[in-house]
């Protein structure tokens, strides 16, 4: 396993903390270059300092994943440093809109969209034609547990992730011949600094979410990491095309 990533070059975007910053680590300790891509630029720099002291391979370039030139200069990076992309997590997004629906303006529906679908748009326009020119690979889109069921006052948010989940498999339909393989996970909460900020900002809070969960509690980074590394790895070689979930069994209610 120390090696299942040896040779490889994986792009992740969302990069500087939580789910991303997991898998950024996770992939980088099994061999992979990374090339991160973020907008904490401060954040951003250390990560990939952190990965170059323990002897990987690493570059950060400031990434808004809303502004496709981004995009596209993230995605080229990795041709730039290390001369391929074998795979990439499409991971960046939050919740921009809450509220009863007829309380969202427009402004907060464009924001949910933008983030959470149109930057995936966006990765998987650059990123496959990058992945066939290197003899294919793996894309990796974090779709969330309400890309496959639905939940009330985040209505902008749930229609953006469900559209991941059928950009995913639309995209990997028409890739998979070329030998690139779509998918998407479908995480429950995380104990990440987001959520820290929001919902589980209080005790209350986060046993409010974790009872949510059957297993009765939410996920570490490093667990959803694992579950990441394994799916943009040439050990999931036959899976595309799926929205996988990893949410303690939320969405199985």
């Amino acid at each position: 396993m120390a090696t299942r990533f040896a040779e490889k070059v994986v792009l992740i975007t969302g990069a500087s903390s939580g789910v991303g910053k997991a898998v950024a680590l996770r992939v980088a300790s099994e061999g992979a270059a990374v090339v991160l891509g973020a907008r904490g630029k401060d954040a951003g720099e250390q990560l990939a300092a952190e990965v170059r002291a323990t002897g990987g391979r690493a570059v950060f370039v400031p990434t808004d994943v809303t502004v496709e030139d981004d995009v596209a200069r993230l995605t080229q990076a990795a041709i730039t440093e290390y001369g391929r992309l074998d795979a990439a997590f499409n991971n960046a997004g939050a919740v921009n809109a809450f509220g009863p629906i007829g309380e969202i303006d427009e402004a907060g529906w464009r924001a949910d969209l933008e983030l959470n679908l149109t930057s995936v748009f966006y990765g998987l326009r650059h990123q496959v034609p990058a992945l066939v020119a290197s003899g294919g690979g793996a894309i990796l889109n974090n779709a969330s547990n309400l890309g496959v069921v639905g939940m009330g006052s985040v209505a902008p948010y749930v229609a953006a992730k469900h559209g991941v989940v059928g950009l995913t498999k639309a995209v990997a339909l028409e890739a998979a011949a070329q030998g690139v393989r779509v998918n998407a996970i479908a995480s429950g909460a995380v104990d990440t600094p987001a959520f820290r900020n929001s919902m589980g900002a209080t005790p209350e809070g986060e046993a409010m979410i974790a009872g949510l969960h059957p297993l009765g509690r939410i996920s570490r980074p490093e667990e959803i990491a694992a579950f990441c590394a394994y799916l943009l790895s040439d050990e999931a070689s036959f899976i595309t095309g799926a929205a996988l979930a990893i949410d303690g069994g939320f969405t199985a209610q």
